[in-house]
């Protein structure tokens, strides 16, 4: 067996950054960047107001002076001509300042009568005038790789980019396997229970970006594991579940080395998860998955999570753990690194009680993955812990 570290290094060795394809902008939120790219002008292209107002000289404002209003700047619409000494032009946010003006007075500190305005409260020093370029300027770089927030496609809007160079997206093919399953909805027979592990593998490899096919459940037999390969073909990877042990009825090794597998490992030291298989079908990577339903999940987390990251190019692809006191004691631990449901809270972190790899009901409490390392010795409430959240 080889270590959580070793298959990870192992597994990312099978995948490596998809190619680039440009999207809309409008469909660019949750991508990857995959180039650098720059702003095509200032934002914003012009000195503009910050506030609703008059624009003046700063050099004539002061207590109680005078001005004559001679017309007006909206959004979108500039006034034409030049302010003169002892002129105003009536503006609202966002509009160009005009050309001999450098101060708005906001309209709260001005009485105006007919075309002239008196200023009647003290002004300030503050000019109400966003410069332009104040935003960004032309050439300004948003760096790839990055997840595209909304925050940023706002930003790229704002930059005039309407076309957006992203990595793509990975397709993934699930296969479940086992005589044993049925799909959610389907009435299971008396020997039988639901697949489960499909779906929470394709909310969690698509909520990471990837484009997930769950393909038809495959039974335990040659022909329909065959069968199932055959769907898969153009995925980037494949990932089965269930069927990797070595049980009588555990095919999938052997199916898949018939149909060409170069296989890089099997078997992790760790728990849940040990069952792991791993290695390349064509021109996919393969990941056979325990099928205990936590155990699937648990490799999940740690192996397809960052092997997706490693495909869309993105820097961090394997998020540090973190650190954290227990609020309840942990035995020793055995040969393996253990990765235990927990919770946490602002005290600390508990591992769950029952750590049986079939509850998923366990799983769904839980919001961390407490690691223990092997052979761990007995850990008391207060002592630091590491911990991957979920």
């Amino acid at each position: 067996m080889i270590t959580v570290e070793e298959a990870r290094a192992l597994l990312f060795d099978l995948v490596s950054p998809l190619e680039a394809e440009e999207v809309p902008l409008a469909d660019a939120a949750g991508r990857v960047l995959a180039r650098d790219v720059a702003a095509t002008r200032d934002q914003p292209p012009f000195a503009a107001s910050s506030m609703d107002g008059y624009a003046v000289k700063s050099a004539e404002v002061e207590l109680h002076a005078m001005f004559k209003v001679i017309g007006e700047a909206a959004a979108g619409h500039a006034f034409g001509g030049l302010v003169g000494a002892g002129q105003a032009v009536r503006i609202f946010t966002g509009a160009p300042v005009p050309e001999g003006a450098d101060f708005v007075v906001i309209q709260e500190d001005v009485d105006r009568k007919g075309d002239l305005i008196t200023i009647t409260d003290a002004p300030g020093t503050k000019d109400n005038i966003r410069r332009a370029g104040v935003d960004f300027t032309k050439g300004t770089t948003i760096s790839a790789p990055c997840l595209l927030r909304a925050e940023d496609v706002a930003l790229l809007a704002a930059m005039n980019i309407p076309q957006v160079p992203v990595a793509r997206k990975p397709v993934v093919a699930l296969i479940s396997t086992g005589d044993e399953l049925v799909m959610p909805g389907d009435e299971p027979g008396p020997d039988q229970i639901i697949a489960s592990n499909t779906f929470g593998l394709k909310a969690l490899l698509e909520g990471l970006g990837a484009h997930v096919r769950v393909l038809p459940i495959a039974r335990d037999t040659v022909a329909s594991l065959e069968t199932a390969f055959g769907l898969a073909h153009g995925a980037d990877l494949v990932v089965t579940i269930g069927g990797a042990s070595v049980g009588d009825h555990d095919l999938v090794g052997d199916v898949a080395q018939g149909l060409g597998m170069e296989r890089a490992f099997y078997k992790v030291r760790m728990r849940p998860g040990k069952p792991l298989m791993a290695g390349r079908l064509g021109d996919a990577a393969m990941v056979g998955l325990p099928g205990n339903p936590v155990s699937a999940m648990v490799c999940g987390y740690l192996f397809l999570a960052p092997m997706i990251r490693r495909m869309l190019g993105l820097d961090d692809i394997v998020p540090p753990l973190r650190r954290a006191r227990l609020t309840a004691p942990l035995a020793a631990n055995g040969p393996r690194e253990h990765y235990m449901r927990a919770t946490l809270d602002e005290n600390g972190i508990a591992a769950c009680e029952d750590q049986d790899s079939s509850l998923l009901s366990v799983l769904a409490l839980a919001d961390a993955l407490l690691m223990r390392p092997p052979d761990d010795p007995a850990r008391d409430v207060g002592d630091e812990v590491t911990y991957l959240p979920l």
